[in-house]
């Protein structure tokens, strides 16, 4: 190894080796958005210019949910203590749609003092690496992962519960995490049969899955909504965009739109007037 020409050889492959390694992400700036997006493939957070949400006033039916929610999170942004939070329950209800309309509304409140990041469920195998770049921030993170579920093989589930509460270091002090799901438990019906089937002992198997959802210390139900709900869904949507119809038609139209869809929602409400307003020529956001 003393060979002169060995020890520049050498030197030169690690160089080589050095050239050709990506460079390493650079530090997030949380200051420079409101809003992010966790991309794991190459470890960095995208800026999002315009968030997709309404108004907070805007959402019906779901007043106990949005008090609470809004309460937790303005806890947060001012330092105090306040639980990770699972929205749960029907589709199309409101529940991404309240997270960030609670975001927005928290910001308006404290001058932009909480960042929104949003991760994907194929990314949460990598929430350790996100979560100890926030902790270097200064900034308060509320990090929110939609329409949060997982199936049967798959085990990240195991890195969030460590991530959440049990792991070493734990969640970070300037982290809260916030996540939707159609499931109460998180883990679909048909993984937790499976588990009672197969092990030795089904019960401790179970609870293994299930104890999940208790890590999030809050807990928010969203259940279908009924119809006067649902018309009052489309009157706010309606007075707010300046769509001027008639109190009987509006009902009659939507009545029948969520007809053909099945369900009555939030979303469905949207939907319809979305169409509503590209009939009448209006334009909305």
């Amino acid at each position: 190894m003393s060979d002169p020409k060995t020890l520049e050889l050498l030197q030169r492959i690690a160089e080589a080796l050095e050239r050709r390694s990506p460079p390493p992400p650079a530090a997030p700036d949380l200051e420079s958005a409101e809003s992010y997006v966790w991309h794991a493939e190459n470890e960095a957070l995208q800026p999002v210019k315009r968030v997709n949400r309404v108004a907070i006033g805007l959402l019906q039916g779901i007043d106990r949910q949005r008090d609470i929610l809004l309460d937790n999170t303005r806890r947060f942004a001012d330092g105090l203590s306040a639980n990770n939070a699972l929205l749960w329950g029907a589709r199309g209800m409101g529940k991404s749609s309240l997270v960030k309309s609670v975001h927005a509304e928290v910001n308006r409140l404290t001058r932009g003092r909480l960042a929104l990041v949003e991760i994907h469920r194929e990314d949460i195998p990598s929430l350790p690496k996100l979560l100890g770049l926030l902790r270097a921030q200064p900034k308060r993170a509320l990090l929110f992962c939609d329409d949060l579920s997982f199936e049967a093989e798959d085990a990240s589930y195991k890195s969030l519960k460590a991530v959440l509460e049990g792991g070493v270091e734990g969640r970070p002090e300037n982290v809260l995490f916030y996540a939707t799901s159609n499931r109460r438990h998180l883990i679909s019906r048909q993984m937790i049969e499976n588990e009672r089937s197969t092990a030795i002992n089904p019960g401790e198997a179970v609870e293994e899955k299930v104890s999940l959802s208790d890590r999030f210390g809050l807990w928010l139900g969203f259940h279908a909504c009924d119809q006067d709900t649902y018309f009052a869904m489309v009157e706010g949507y309606a007075g707010a965009f300046g769509l001027d119809v008639p109190r009987e038609q509006l009902h009659h139209e939507a009545n029948e739109w969520s007809i053909t869809r099945g369900a009555r929602s939030g979303r469905v409400a949207w939907q319809y007037i979305q169409d509503l307003a590209g009939r009448t020529g209006k334009r909305i956001g």
